[in-house]
């Protein structure tokens, strides 16, 4: 798989005349319909098919760490 995957239909309107929107990197638009989306890579899943453990030293929390 290349780096830069482009999306090959619309998510709104199944459309394929879609272009890079902007200079943010993930973000396209759709001139058929003429709206302005985001793809953004999430994580791999384990082999079962379940997500895998969240991070959860990136995971904010209402109480101090030093509490749990």
């Amino acid at each position: 798989m290349s780096a830069h995957s482009v999306p090959l239909h619309c998510p709104y309107c199944a459309g394929e005349n879609l272009h890079p929107h902007g200079d943010v990197h993930g973000a396209w638009e759709c001139r058929e319909c003429l709206r302005a989306f985001g793809v953004k890579f999430l994580g791999l899943l384990s082999p079962t098919g379940t997500p895998a453990a969240p991070n959860t030293s990136t995971m904010s929390t209402d109480e101090p760490r030093s509490a749990r």
